[in-house]
This record gives structure tokens, C-alpha cells and sequence, in this order.
């Protein structure tokens, strides 16, 4: 391959992920809510963007399943169901106790570093909300690198993402955040320590605490009093 040529597809897979980062943040935040229409036509006016790199970015979006092409009927941001969520969580519980235990085994002091920078910038009085979504989002990303299986983070990262997306549409309804972020402290100590059955723990009882808030707001239940984040 000539560089001009290679040049030339680096430019286009920049592009691509561009468009990818910025249509999933607006799905991921319900800036475009669920069952909305993608309009690839204004996507490309708005962002400045190709034909290419727009498509390869839903492309990569319908995978993720954060969005359903349909043929001759278009391209539209996918529902948020009960039956979903179940499954979503169920396939999560698993994974993440999988990555929980392989970065007990094969992370480096490193991570963990990176991890406790991160929590630091949580314990502070002015953290917003919007922030504490992102610490608790690299927390998970630091563990699931540290697993150092390229297969079991890109499905976490996956699942993550429409986890993140229900932690959005309960934001409303819940209260703060705070604590539960912080609780990545004590996951930390376990991963540091390598007691893969603490961490694993650890998670399961994330993912089940968040599980039972987004369950009471789908179903109308008595809203909760405090908030746990997609864990």
C-alpha cells in the first residue's frame, strides 16, 4: 500500500471515529432519545462530515446496539425495554466478575495507580454529577484494560454503554451519585490486593444496587433515595 494511500484510510478511520464519539454521546445522554430518527442527511451537514465516516459510525453504533438500521425504513435509536434490561445485566453480572477476577490476576501497579488518580478527582466538594459519570466510567475501563483481554473489554465497553444510557434516563429521578462512585475505592483495594473473590463481590453488589434502582424507575416504583451508577 502506498503511503498516500495509507494516509488517506488514517484520515478516514479518524473521521469515522469522530462521528461515532459524538452520535454516541448524544444517544448515550438522550440527546437523541430512544426510538428517535437518525438523519444521516443533517448528521453530515451538522458535523461537516462524509458520506463514509458517518456510515461506518452507525455501522459500528448497530453492533453496539445503541442504534437498529432497517432496511428502506431507516435508522433510529434503539428502545429501552424491561425484558432489555434484565438481559443487559444478566450478561454484565457475568462479565464483569469475569474482568474483576482476570485484573486481579494480570494488572499492574500502574493501573491501579491511574485508578485511585481518577477516584481522587471524586472526592472533592465540587464534583458535578455529569463528572462522577465519567470517573466511574474509567474506573470500569481501567479494570476491564487490566483483564488484558482485547475480546472481554470490547463487550464490557459495549454493555457499559447501554448501562450508561439507562443511568441517564433515571438521572432525574435519583438521587446522588457520590458514595456509590467512591465505593470504586474499596474495589480498588481488592484489585490491588488480588483477592479475586472480594472484588468479585464488590461488583456483583454494583451491578445488582444499580439494577434495582433503574427496575423501580421503569416500573413506577417509589423513587429511590440514592443513586448507584452503571457498575
Amino acid at each position: 500500500m502506498s503511503k498516500k494511500r495509507a494516509d488517506k484510510n488514517q484520515v478516514r478511520a479518524s473521521l469515522s471515529q469522530q462521528a461515532y464519539k459524538i452520535i454516541r454521546n448524544r444517544i448515550i445522554s438522550l440527546d437523541l432519545p430512544p426510538g428517535a430518527v437518525i438523519n444521516e442527511a443533517e448528521i453530515r451537514q451538522e458535523l461537516g462530515l462524509g458520506r463514509t465516516p458517518i456510515r461506518e459510525a452507525l455501522q459500528r453504533l448497530a453492533l453496539e446496539r445503541l442504534i437498529v438500521i432497517i432496511p428502506r425504513r431507516g435508522t433510529f435509536v434503539t428502545e429501552i425495554g424491561i425484558t432489555d434490561l434484565y438481559r443487559l445485566f444478566e450478561a454484565r453480572m457475568v462479565l464483569e466478575v469475569f474482568a474483576a477476577r482476570m485484573a486481579c490476576r494480570r494488572g499492574k501497579e500502574s493501573h491501579w495507580q491511574q485508578m485511585a488518580e481518577v477516584l481522587a478527582r471524586a472526592d472533592t466538594e465540587d464534583v458535578g454529577q455529569e463528572e462522577l459519570i465519567i470517573i466511574d466510567e474509567t474506573c470500569h475501563k481501567i479494570m476491564y484494560e487490566a483483564a488484558d483481554n482485547k475480546f472481554l473489554r470490547d463487550s464490557l465497553v459495549s454493555l457499559y454503554a447501554l448501562s450508561l444510557r439507562l443511568w441517564y434516563y433515571a438521572l432525574f429521578q435519583v438521587g446522588g451519585m457520590h458514595e456509590a462512585v467512591l465505593e470504586h475505592t474499596l474495589i480498588l483495594e481488592q484489585l490491588r490486593l488480588r483477592d479475586e473473590d472480594a472484588a468479585a463481590r464488590l461488583i456483583v453488589s454494583h451491578i445488582q444496587a444499580f439494577q434495582e434502582i433503574i427496575q423501580q424507575v421503569m416500573l413506577g416504583s417509589p423513587r429511590p433515595t440514592a443513586a448507584h451508577p452503571p457498575k
